[in-house]
């Protein structure tokens, strides 16, 4: 079985360099690791000197402009490009924590009825307190299915997957369509939810993991919430119907007892605070279409989208500066 990996990157660093060494080092390699880049002067800084290139001749390279990229279609680009049986959606900051995560990743889709199975994030050592717990709630360490039965009891995350680090199976990506082809975000559960409401299954898969957490401040997660609830208001047909808000209000009131139990109620403070940037960032994004195009721009994490979006700048389909040429140019 071939196996394609394929990672966006937008000035990549060491933890890129980091990710495809224990990419390479698997108990189940990849065949071919796609970059899909943007920018490519920032790439070529980062291997300029090295012998990256001559000591990953699995890794192939695509570069494109910034206002070319988009979450959906970048993705769909990089799975033409490639004939694996199985494709492994990666971003350039998820590290395996382990050599067996592609095996573990690869292991619940041996069953017909599971089309797509994704990793558990791990927090980094130097995450805080009030992340970590918050990649823990969201990725604990035990395996779940999630399916259409599922869906009463589990609500939203019935269409949880992320694209962190996820595996697909390539035929079922294809019948489905692949992710959408211009979104600003969330195009991992925008896809998941069309696998189960095809009848298929996703399957947490607790033994694959990575370490991925971030340490944003409220700004940036005010941002990050407006752009997911931009997603989730034009895709009124998949998260109409399901609400992510209870979900939200269980992790804010379980991640303030942890803070409790561990002596740190001092960060309720900041736990409260990020809270609330997450919270307006995604009802403003819910409501977007109601805004003045310049507060749009101000809430944004993705002010790129926004040009395409307003039909400031026409790039074709058949564009041969960017998805039309390869590392050697062509």
């Amino acid at each position: 079985m071939k196996i394609d990996v394929i990672i966006p990157t937008y000035k990549p660093d060491q933890k890129f360099l980091k990710l495809v060494y224990e990419l390479n080092r698997q108990t189940v390699k990849p065949d071919r690791i796609l970059v899909m880049n943007t920018e490519e002067k920032y790439y070529n800084s980062l291997i300029y000197g090295t012998r990256f290139k001559e000591d990953n001749p699995n890794v192939k390279v695509v570069h494109l402009g910034r206002r070319e990229f988009n979450h959906g279609k970048t993705r769909n680009e990089g799975a033409k490009r490639v004939d694996g049986q199985i494709l492994v959606f990666m971003t350039q900051d998820a590290i395996p924590a382990d050599e067996h995560m592609i095996e573990e990743l690869l292991r619940p889709l041996t069953n017909k009825s599971v089309a797509v199975s994704y990793a558990r994030q791990i927090a980094a050592e130097d995450c805080r307190p009030v992340e970590a717990f918050t990649r823990n709630f969201n990725y604990p360490d035990t395996d779940r299915v999630q399916s259409l039965e599922t869906l009463q009891e589990m609500g939203i995350k019935t269409y949880f997957c992320s694209n962190a680090c996820a595996a697909y199976k390539t035929y079922v990506f294809k019948d489905l369509g692949g992710f959408p082809g211009f979104t600003i975000f969330n195009e991992d559960m925008i896809f998941a939810a069309k696998v189960i409401q095809s009848g298929k299954k996703i399957y947490y898969a607790s033994g694959a993991k990575v370490i991925h957490s971030h340490n944003h401040g409220g700004k940036k997660l005010f941002r990050r919430n407006f752009d997911l609830g931009v997603s989730q208001a034009d895709h009124p047909d998949i998260f109409g119907a399901v609400s992510s808000e209870g979900e939200g209000v269980r992790l804010v009131k379980e991640t303030a007892e942890y803070l409790k139990r561990q002596k740190k109620a001092y960060m309720i403070p900041e736990l409260i605070y990020k809270s609330g940037c997450k919270y307006i960032g995604y009802k403003l994004g819910i409501n977007y279409k109601k805004l003045p195009s310049k507060v749009i721009l101000w809430c944004t994490d993705n002010k790129p989208y926004w040009d395409r979006y307003w039909d400031k700048m026409n790039v074709p389909e058949d564009v041969h500066a960017g998805y039309g040429k390869n590392a050697e140019g062509l």
